[in-house]
C-alpha cells in the first residue's frame, strides 16, 4: 500500500489526466464556486458528464461539495491535494537531479575525451 502522500498524488494525477476535468477546475478557479448546472452553462460538457467529473474530482479531494440554496450543491476548489502532488513531484525531481547531473558530467567528459583523440 503506497504511503498517503503518494496515494493523494496518484488521485490528483488521475483526475488531471482528463481534459474535461481540467476545464472544470479551470472554470472553478476563474469564476469561483459553482453548481454542476452553472458549469454546464459555461463549458461544452453536458450537466450529466460534469456531475460524473465532479464526483471524481471530489474523490481526489480537488473540489468540495457545499450545500447551497434550494438544495443545490455548489463546488469549490481545494488546493491541498494539488500541493501534495507538487511536493511529490518536487521530491521526485530532487531524486533525479543528482544522477542526471552525474550522467551529464560523464557524457560531457566522454565528449571531451573523444575530441582530444581525433
Amino acid at each position: 500500500m503506497p504511503p498517503e502522500p503518494e496515494a493523494t498524488a496518484e488521485r490528483v494525477f488521475v483526475a488531471l489526466a482528463d481534459p474535461s476535468r481540467r476545464s472544470i477546475l479551470a472554470g472553478l478557479a476563474a469564476d469561483g464556486p459553482a453548481t454542476a448546472t452553472d458549469l454546464a452553462d459555461r463549458l461544452p460538457i453536458t450537466r450529466q458528464a460534469i456531475a460524473k467529473h465532479l464526483a471524481l474530482l471530489a474523490e481526489a479531494g480537488l473540489v468540495i461539495a457545499e450545500p447551497g440554496e434550494r438544495r443545490r450543491v455548489r463546488y469549490r476548489l481545494d488546493s491541498a491535494p494539488m500541493r501534495v502532488a507538487q511536493q511529490f513531484l518536487a521530491a521526485l525531481a530532487r531524486d533525479w537531479d543528482g544522477p542526471l547531473a552525474a550522467l551529464r558530467h560523464h557524457l560531457d567528459s566522454q565528449e571531451g575525451n573523444t575530441g582530444e583523440h581525433s
